[in-house]
């Protein structure tokens, strides 16, 4: 036995050598292969064939021509000259239709992984074109479907450094069904202007250039801008939505946009949200329900019949629709006095459901002025806010909180050392050192200990902020701490009886129904959010200064106000009396949120741009949402 596996080994060892010398061995192999099979199987069909040659070189001249006509080798008999050179004439005939085939076959393969690469050019009109892949893609694509719902046909175009068929999947996944939109994917970074041409940016709508998940991206999204400047020249063409993340390249990134470009600082962006849900609890989903198409958003509607009225005889003009502004000469006034006179060239801001649906209706004889609550200012309170945890947007949390607190109010960071030191916080607590009491505790806010320590209590609001991921680290691997964070939050609720007002940071979306949280609470996606801002300006380019006033620490900002400042506790009145009472202290009211069954219901009680017809019992723990220019926190 073991002499014939040796024997077994060297065959197939050089079995193997043979292959290894190329083709010729191969086809060698081939050829040798096939002759074992089919001059055996001839030769049985021919003996037992009952009319069978007599003669042994007739059998034989017999068995070749059956093995010619297997292989194709013509098999004519005769002279050895006729056999060689009808062998020969096989020979090239095979060799030829094997080549053309080869040609015919590396063609389709060669246009198909083309294909599969995404390099052929977008012919589409008037579609939107995303350029570059992160946690945004997904919220983006999916608001430009919801705002092509009503279009007959519409087309997103997506060019990222990635494989088409993934992207591809990853969108159908996540994104789910587009209904009348087209989904396209080009594969190829979007810094590279040839590539960038692949998705017809000249022939685009909106150009969306979204910002990395590593926040030293930024200096690519400036790299994308400059090739999207050169693809398309100096001319006109369509808007460009970008974002970054730090503000140092804010800059470089307007000049490489152009005239055309809207550039978002993202960071800011949810700083200012942060800290505005902080000190308005439930802010966060107003803003949720004004930035995604699935609701009521802003739109800019023009009627004559309006010109030469007040802004104030506006807000009472429509039923089913908000008025919340003016655009002048392309620069937006968000609730401007009452008295201010529409001119013939303004464009009235609104909420509504679509841009079709702002129609006149006069309201004014809804209005009960026998329910109105008489106007009392309100004063600002000083502030106790708790924040557990630290990263890259903290200082600038802690600086809006110093423009929008009141003057007293005191701010305590619980942090890591290994996150944030003492001096750090000092110094981002430097500009609002005259009005703010900013304090920091080292410890780890995933310790019960930690926490029990500072009388969470006493505190008006807690922000919790998720740690910055590391490098190696998947950006939704940073709210794992947070949860843990919310978890021991929610045991001290226990322990203490009271339920506390949380803001939570968190970059993974999926991860709002595991945070154990009220489903009311204010949970902010930062990449969401970003999303969900870029999708709106792409389709109005003008609302980019509206929601910068809005996101602003000045000016008009939305406000969630008790409703007992607006209509008697207790007593019925239909919405249009509540826009009314906002309009004589100056604000627009855009909605409100019931407190009755706000945890039994998906939209947690929150109702932007109700019919002005709606009549309801107003209770004294309902709060209405107003867009008003004072910026004092008022508090339920």
């Amino acid at each position: 036995m073991g002499r014939k596996a040796e024997l077994t080994g060297r065959a197939r060892y050089w079995f193997d050598t043979t292959l290894a010398r190329g083709t010729s061995a191969l086809v060698g192999w081939l050829a040798f292969g096939c002759l074992m099979v089919v001059l055996p199987a001839s030769a049985v069909l021919v003996w037992t064939d009952p009319r069978v040659p007599a003669s042994r070189s007739e059998r034989l001249a017999e068995i070749w021509r059956l093995t010619g006509e297997t292989l194709r080798l013509g098999g004519a008999t005769g002279p050895l000259l006729r056999v060689l050179l009808s062998v020969l004439l096989a020979l090239v005939a095979l060799v030829y239709v094997s080549t053309l085939v080869g040609l015919i076959t590396t063609g389709l393969t060669e246009r198909l992984t083309a294909l599969r690469r995404g390099r052929s050019t977008v012919v589409e009109q008037g579609h939107s074109v995303v350029l570059g892949w992160s946690e945004q893609v997904f919220t983006v694509v999916s608001e430009l479907v919801a705002a092509n719902a009503n279009h007959r046909y519409g087309a997103v175009a997506v060019l990222a450094d990635r494989n088409k068929t993934t992207m591809e999947e990853a969108l159908r996944s996540k994104v789910g069904t587009t209904g009348r939109t087209r989904l396209i994917c080009r594969s190829g970074p979007p810094t590279d202007p040839a590539l960038l041409a692949l998705t017809n940016p000249g022939a685009a709508s909106a150009v969306l250039v979204l910002p990395h998940d590593d926040p030293s991206g930024d200096p690519e999204v400036v790299k994308t801008l400059l090739a999207l400047r050169s693809a398309l020249g100096e001319g006109e063409g369509p808007p460009v939505v970008a974002a970054i993340r730090d503000d140092r390249y804010g800059l470089a990134a307007t000049l490489a946009a152009g005239t055309r470009g809207i550039v978002l600082e993202s960071d800011a962006i949810t700083a200012r949200l942060i800290v505005q849900s902080a000190l308005r609890p439930g802010l966060s989903l107003v803003y949720r329900d004004l930035l995604d198409f699935a609701g009521d958003e802003f739109y800019l509607t023009l009627d004559p019949a309006l010109t030469g009225r007040s802004f104030g005889d506006t807000v009472l003009a429509y039923a089913t629709s908000s008025v919340v502004g003016l655009l002048r000469d392309g620069r937006p006034l968000l609730n401007p006095p009452p008295q201010t006179l529409i001119g013939p060239g303004d464009r009235l801001i609104v909420i509504t459901r679509d841009d079709d649906t702002a129609r006149l209706s006069d309201c004014s004889g809804l209005v009960d002025a026998s329910v109105m609550t008489p106007w009392q200012p309100a004063g600002i309170r000083p502030e106790r806010i708790l924040i557990l945890g630290w990263n890259r947007r903290a200082s600038l949390i802690v600086d809006q909180l110093g423009r929008n607190a009141g003057h007293g109010s005191v701010i305590v960071v619980v942090a890591d050392r290994a996150e944030v030191t003492a001096e750090q916080v000092r110094q981002a607590a430097t500009d609002v050192a005259p009005r703010l009491t900013v304090t920091f505790r080292p410890g780890d806010v995933t310790r019960p200990e930690t926490l029990r320590c500072l009388e969470i209590d006493s505190y008006d609001s807690v922000v919790v902020l998720g740690p910055d991921p590391v490098a190696g680290q998947q950006p939704e691997e940073a709210d794992n701490r947070t949860l843990v964070t919310l978890l021991v939050l929610q045991l001290l609720e226990q322990e203490t009886g009271r339920e506390l007002p949380v803001v939570t940071e968190m970059t993974d979306d999926r991860n709002r129904t595991l945070a154990p949280v009220s489903p009311g609470a204010d949970v902010i996606i930062s990449g969401k959010l970003i999303g969900l801002l870029m999708a709106q300006i792409s389709q109005n380019r003008h609302l980019a200064a509206v929601f910068e006033e809005l996101f602003s620490p000045t000016g008009s900002q939305v406000h969630l106000r008790p409703a007992s400042s607006y209509v008697l506790p207790g007593c019925e009145a239909s919405f249009a009396t509540v826009v009314a009472a906002a309009q004589q202290r100056g604000e627009c009211a855009i909605g409100y949120r019931r407190h009755d069954r706000a945890t039994a219901v998906p939209d947690h009680g929150v109702r932007i741009n109700p019919d002005k017809n709606e009549r309801r019992c107003w209770t004294d723990r309902d709060e209405v949402v107003v867009i008003a220019r004072d910026s004092s926190p008022v508090r339920c």
